[in-house]
């Protein structure tokens, strides 16, 4: 870092080298107020003189706008009810620490402004600044096992909700009971589930394993779309990949770790962070089809658990793109490269925020490549990210930025949309009509393997 520039206020020189950050779960100061807003203070400060990420989400603006209010553009002047407003407009894309040149590995300023925004959440949670409304919002989201085993069960019933006109009677009674916003388009639940299917399923001999796996379906493919599951397992053992459940682990925890609820979140990582160690003692990898909550299994639980076992399934957890390309690009095995269904002749890619933030590559778009369609990209967020855009609160953030996905999406105008993020396909279904398939999915329609349901 140079000689700051001569016009620099000195308590903004103070300020930058005053080293407060905290991002350990664990420490004692973690939820302590007054640290927290000390570190939100510094860190606003920082981006308002950098503002490198102005377009990625509308906490920067918001937050530049009121920062410039003041004559000496004073980052200390903000309320907390000010500093909070940008908090709760961060919907956790990564984006801002993907592009952002001061983080921990790279800066003395050590700035990570999404999981500044966790621990600010984080805070107010445990301080009880979070009003009774957003807690049983929170309360609904997170408890998706509860709502998708009850939902399959009364899936025809489930649906007429989830699935009734935007803006309707029956959405508004929901947006009033549990949060959820009334006009965003919603996944409707599957009758059987994914886990259900896969252990009914006849055994399939492997002539010539390449890999072993355990699936970690997600609840979006567990309950909501176990296509996917499908076609990924079908791929996955076309190309000699042993396939198993991830025994024991539920719903990656990510809606509790969004809202700030670290007591429920930690509980359910813990849980699954034994669950996913085992598998991986027993020699098989994890494969996750969507990517929020791959992003948890890599990253956060190695921050809010920790330990060998953390450290164990985080090396081991892969993208279900990523594992087919691992595979392909190892020495002594290769996947299958004979495609003899359908092959669109262009694919529309919508890489989702947090597969970009896992710092993979594209590896589903190289995987798309490999059945011979050209592969559009569109990089676009969707503004979903979790479940931050389908709460009722959010919709006027989110609605617009879905919009500008939309947009690209139709300029590229590909024969065929494909992304990896369930939700973010459903905000493009909302915003478009398209219906996105899966990379698995696409991949199983180009070896010739139908849909579940149609005959071979």
């Amino acid at each position: 870092m140079g000689p700051p520039p001569d016009d620099v206020p000195r308590p903004f020189l103070d300020r930058r080298v005053r080293m407060s950050t905290i991002y350990d779960p664990k420490h004692p100061k973690y939820t302590d107020e007054a640290d927290v807003r000390e570190e939100l203070t510094r860190v606003y400060d920082l981006c308002h003189g950098c503002r490198l990420c102005f377009k990625f989400c509308t906490s920067f603006p918001t937050l530049f706008e009121m920062i410039d209010r003041h004559d000496d553009q004073d980052a200390g002047r903000l309320t907390p009810a000010q500093q909070d407003q940008v908090v709760s407009e961060c919907f956790q894309c990564k984006l801002c620490y993907i592009n952002c040149p001061y983080i921990p590995e790279l800066h003395e300023w050590a700035l990570d402004f999404p999981r500044l925004m966790l621990r600010a959440d984080a805070m107010r949670h445990a301080n009880k600044q979070v009003s009774l409304r957003s807690r049983a919002t929170n309360a609904v989201m997170g408890h998706t096992d509860l709502m998708g085993k009850a939902a399959s069960v009364a899936a025809p019933l489930a649906n007429k909700v989830v699935g009734a006109k935007s803006g309707s009677i029956i959405r508004k009674v929901v947006e009033k009971t549990s949060g959820v916003s009334s006009v965003r388009l919603l996944p409707p639940y599957a009758r059987q589930r994914f886990s259900t299917w896969f252990k009914k399923r006849p055994k399939v001999r492997i002539a010539k394993r390449q890999g072993r796996v355990a699936v970690f379906p997600t609840c979006l493919v567990e309950y909501q779309q176990p296509q996917i599951g499908h076609d990924l397992v079908k791929v996955y053992e076309r190309n000699g990949i042993e396939c198993s459940l991830a025994e024991g682990a539920s719903c990656c925890g990510a809606p509790w770790l969004h809202s700030g609820d670290l007591e429920q979140f930690t509980k359910v990582a813990e849980k699954n962070v034994k669950a996913l160690a085992a598998s991986v003692r027993k020699g098989r990898d994890i494969v996750v089809p969507q990517p929020t909550c791959g992003y948890v299994l890599k990253k956060d639980y190695l921050d809010y658990v920790g330990g060998d076992d953390a450290k164990l399934v985080a090396e081991h957890t892969y993208d279900a793109a990523e594992y087919l390309m691992k595979v392909h690009k190892t020495e002594g095995s290769s996947l299958d490269t004979e495609f003899d269904g359908f092959v669109p002749a262009t694919v529309t890619y919508h890489t989702p925020c947090h597969l970009k933030a896992q710092n993979i590559g594209l590896k589903s778009r190289d995987l798309i490549k490999l059945t011979g369609a050209k592969v559009k990209l569109v990089q676009q967020c969707s503004g979903i990210d979790g479940m931050w855009g389908l709460r009722a609160e959010n919709t006027d953030i989110s609605v617009p930025i879905a919009g500008k996905l939309a947009d690209e999406i139709r300029r590229a105008d590909g024969d065929v949309v494909a992304g990896d993020c369930h939700l973010a396909n459903t905000a493009i279904t909302e915003q478009t009509g398209e219906v996105p398939m899966h990379p698995l999915q696409l991949v199983a329609r180009a070896y010739g393997i139908p849909e579940e349901g149609e005959r071979a």
